[in-house]
């Protein structure tokens, strides 16, 4: 008699800088998200896709959560709260060292008025090592009398401490039913979304301040090429000629760095060949544009006030 299969969405949640890419990438196995020390970097609603036994994890790495100011922020939140809603189990990751915001205390509060009955919930406490055994026993029992965590589990994303347990636990409890995607699938955003972000994760480690969240990436061509290589155009749109100067760096040493940096990523995730192309392009008005929404995986009237 076949095996029973299970299937279902995950959605990782909490404030920015909680490490959800982080366990997401080690989830899966592949870089599907990206990475930096800086917050708010994920923007649309990521899904990875992992295999435990026989089971299907899709997991949903939703940009964090947060007081939105400006129309993307707002579009970062829905869709973080969007990708909630859809998920039949949700993990709501904090940071050990930094327990019980009062970012963190708003989404539990939230999640009391939003969670369905149908989902299960339950607690990450991540970056573990940074805290003593009894302060994050004292942080397990405060949050679990703040919501009625199904489980709650002590993990590094990082290092890889404690996602096995928590992989293997999302496995079991996924309602049954057919796989959801091909079983050599990692990622369902397209590519040139994932090579536009990659191209952006680079950008954001490399600049600093405020200039990461006044630019986005499109890949506006993807040729792909007889010798089993690939073309990749890019642009990078920015809010002011000041910025444009920024990126490009002096003599190009910014942009061309930035550009080496995606490709060798490119080459790893694609497994073959890259040629990457990138410009920069000044569009004052970008971040009211609602073609640019569109290309983050956003809704546009989701920033509506």
């Amino acid at each position: 008699m076949a095996e029973t299969t299970r299937a279902g969405f995950v959605a990782l949640i909490g404030e920015p800088n909680a490490g959800k890419s982080t366990l997401l990438n080690r989830m899966v196995g592949a870089k599907v998200s990206i990475v930096t020390h800086k917050v708010q970097t994920t923007r649309a609603r990521i899904r990875g896709v992992a295999i435990e036994g026989d089971s299907q994890i899709v997991f949903v790495d939703t940009p964090g959560i947060f007081q939105p100011k400006r129309r993307l922020d707002r579009a970062m939140v829905t869709a973080a709260w969007g990708g909630a809603a859809d998920a039949d189990i949700v993990v709501l990751m904090i940071e050990a060292h930094r327990g019980l915001t009062r970012g963190t205390q708003a989404i539990i509060d939230a999640l009391h008025e939003r969670a369905s009955p149908k989902q299960t919930m339950a607690l990450a406490i991540n970056k573990i090592d940074r805290v003593q055994p009894e302060v994050l026993l004292a942080m397990t029992k405060d949050l679990n009398a703040a919501y009625p965590f199904a489980e709650t589990f002590l993990i590094s994303a990082e290092k890889g401490r404690g996602v096995d347990d928590l992989r293997a636990w999302l496995a079991r409890s996924l309602p049954e039913g057919p796989w959801l995607y091909p079983d050599d699938q990692i990622a369902d955003l397209p590519l040139r979304m994932i090579a536009a972000e990659t191209t952006r994760e680079k950008l954001t480690l490399r600049l600093h301040q405020e200039l990461p969240y006044q630019l986005t990436v499109e890949t506006e061509n993807w040729e792909e090429r007889k010798d089993g290589s690939v073309k990749i155009d890019q642009v990078i749109y920015v809010a002011r000629d000041g910025h444009k100067g920024i990126i490009l760096g002096h003599k190009g040493e910014t942009i061309k760095a930035v550009s080496k940096a995606a490709r060798e990523d490119l080459v790893e995730f694609l497994g073959r060949k890259v040629h990457l192309f990138l410009q920069v392009k000044v569009r004052p008005g970008w971040l009211e544009e609602r073609e640019r929404y569109g290309e983050m995986g956003l809704d546009f009237n989701d920033g509506n006030t």
